[in-house]
């Protein structure tokens, strides 16, 4: 019985041969302005060429069971493809994040009707094609009502996803479109539904916080401590385009830990000012315990720059920090100012979820 449990132990399986532990990976807003659409169509040759934008983080997002970023552009079918104050990607822009190791894509956020209801729902249409997981917005209340809860079986855990905004930049819904938005009535209701439909562990990932604001804010830390009261197990936040911190927090009420993430920064940009240059990824540990329960166990976090082009044949880049000598030579100031910054937000007053180097 010994020897059974130490190999059990050994080949991360329960008993029952369920998968003992699964990771999970997010990542920040992938943003799409001008400068990045003009580079991808000189590249692209009648097209628009993303496959270079990924290829030093794409080991690191696939080797995750499961990895979650951020979409923060509708995908608005063209000809037309606009950078910021109203962004429109193309379709190759979400498929080079596909073919990065994305799992998921959230699109509740401030962007997501920046082309009205049409590309919204053009957007779903497009993730659906490219098979591409997503939540946030809905073709209309109907479709929300079928698609949430979204739970996905992963390694033998049943992860339910949620995701919500604070608003989308004033531009309401014309024709019936769903976007998710912070609502701690509706929220509290899907979240019940996602765990009677079975979920183990609940994910909720929300678009709020204040741009460019290195520290969570109040509005922050009650809608956090909310969703923890609410039985939730990981709470991953972007918005701001800067990194804040991250810690793992107690659910005395349950007896379970909680990791809450306030912001991943960016995972790609057009962006100038350094702390917004890069962002955080965060690797969370899923484990079933001795008696079969589903537990997050640990996190850590690492960082990553967006380098810029350096001529019309490179691109926009995201460089883990662990390759350094990957960062164009122009841009190495930049980048430690964006990571050292990072460290020094991290270190003061991140808990209980610690750097991990390569």
């Amino acid at each position: 019985m010994l020897l059974f449990s130490l190999l059990a132990f050994l080949t991360g399986s329960s008993g029952a041969g369920e998968p003992r532990c699964a990771e999970l990976l997010f990542a920040g807003d992938a943003m799409q302005h001008q400068a990045q659409i003009d580079q991808a169509r000189l590249r692209g040759g009648g097209g628009y060429d993303y496959s270079d934008c990924f290829t030093y983080i794409a080991p690191t997002v696939t080797e995750a069971d499961y990895a979650v970023c951020n979409l923060e552009v509708p995908l608005g079918g063209g000809p037309d493809y606009t950078g910021y104050p109203c962004f429109s990607a193309p379709d190759s822009y979400a498929e080079a994040l596909r073919d990065a190791g994305f799992d998921m894509f959230m699109t509740a956020n401030n962007h997501s009707l920046d082309r009205r209801d049409r590309a919204a729902r053009r957007t779903l249409v497009a993730l659906d094609s490219l098979g591409i997981d997503h939540v946030g917005s809905y073709r209309d209340s109907l479709d929300r009502e079928e698609k949430v809860p979204f739970i996905k079986n992963i390694k033998g855990f049943k992860i339910g996803f949620l995701n919500y905004t604070y608003g989308t930049n004033g531009i309401p819904p014309q024709d019936g479109v769903e976007i998710a938005l912070i609502d701690k009535e509706r929220m509290a209701r899907e979240i019940r539904k996602t765990r009677e439909a079975g979920a183990e562990i609940l994910v909720v990932m929300v678009h709020w916080g204040v741009e460019y604001v290195l520290l969570q804010n109040r509005n922050q830390e009650e809608l956090a401590d909310f969703l923890v009261d609410q039985g939730v197990d990981l709470i991953i936040g972007g918005h701001p385009h800067v990194i804040q911190p991250m810690k793992v927090v107690r659910n005395e009420k349950e007896g379970k830990d909680v990791l809450v993430v306030y912001s991943l920064g960016n995972l790609i940009s057009n962006m100038k000012t350094a702390d917004t240059r890069g962002g955080a990824l965060v690797r969370a540990r899923i484990e079933r315990d001795a008696d079969g329960k589903a537990r997050f166990k640990s996190a850590d976090y690492d960082t990553f720059f967006s380098a810029k082009p350096t001529g019309p044949a490179s691109n926009f880049t995201v460089i883990p920090s662990w390759m350094p000598e990957k960062i164009p030579a122009a841009q190495r100031t930049h980048w430690q100012l964006f990571d050292r910054g990072a460290q020094r937000i991290f270190d003061a007053h991140n808990h209980r979820v610690p750097r991990r180097h390569k």
